[in-house]
């Protein structure tokens, strides 16, 4: 079983990444971009027979180490 996760900064937290982009747009001429969000993109091939099983131990891996809880949301995709 696969499953996608995306990880992103929550609402409030700055990107820099993000605003260093929008200002490489902005000066490249395309002026109607208003905001540029980053997010980081896993796929991992995990060995469990239930779905729910796969849900619980990849948002163990995202607790654990993918993901800071104080300033990320993530999602979660199972991929069949």
């Amino acid at each position: 079983m696969q499953a996608e996760i995306k990880i992103r900064l929550k609402n409030g937290i700055s990107d820099p990444e993000g605003d260093n982009i929008k200002k490489a747009l902005l000066l490249l001429g395309f002026d109607n971009v208003i905001r540029v969000k980053t997010l980081k993109s896993y796929i991992i091939e995990i060995d469990c027979e239930k779905k729910d099983d796969a849900i619980e131990e990849i948002k163990d891996i995202c607790d654990k180490l993918l993901a800071n809880p104080v300033i990320h949301d993530y999602y979660i995709e199972i991929i069949e």
